[in-house]
């Protein structure tokens, strides 16, 4: 009969914890920004809204592809919105809960965040044409980074079988 070993409690899993604060954070943010460009919402000037101020704030000298989306970039965002929203808060919940099945969605979720925002989205940002480029390199950084960065660190917390069973 095979053994199985117990997870570790949430108090012994501080990077469980992070992450439940993180990817808590990145729920709002695809509700606030991703959702915006997705449905067509117009934010290149200020209304008195506070999302599209919001994301016109941000987008106005920093992210001019987040500014005026082509339609393959409304497909990025639009996955943020209602494939990564609803998946950030299952995912917050087995963090918090331990519940290793989620190891699989992870990988599969951070390989596709790192390859959507890290490879297209940085490209046409830095290397692209002209007019998508980021007038303002670490604003979007700043604000565009930790979407890659985190799921990378997911990505290793995640590399082995039961990653609940040990602290990282």
């Amino acid at each position: 009969m095979g053994t199985t070993t117990a997870n570790l409690p949430l108090r012994e899993r501080k990077i469980d914890i992070f992450f439940a604060v993180i990817f808590s954070a990145f729920t709002v943010t695809s509700l606030i920004s991703d959702l915006l460009p997705t449905v067509g919402v117009d934010f290149s000037r200020p209304t008195g809204n506070f999302f599209v101020d919001s994301n016109y704030w941000y987008a106005h000298d920093a992210d001019p592809l987040f500014m005026h989306p082509p339609d393959w970039m409304r497909i990025v965002t639009g996955l943020s919105a209602f494939v990564y929203l609803p998946f950030y808060v299952v995912l917050v919940w087995c963090l918090v809960a331990g519940r290793n099945g989620i190891q699989l969605f992870a990988v599969v979720y951070a390989t596709m965040i790192v390859t959507l925002t890290g490879i297209v989205v940085f490209g046409v940002e830095f290397f692209g044409a002209p007019a998508t480029r980021t007038g303002n390199p670490a604003k979007f950084l700043a604000f565009n980074l930790p979407y890659v960065l985190v799921p990378l660190l997911l990505l290793v917390r995640m590399r082995r079988p039961l990653p609940f069973t040990r602290r990282f």
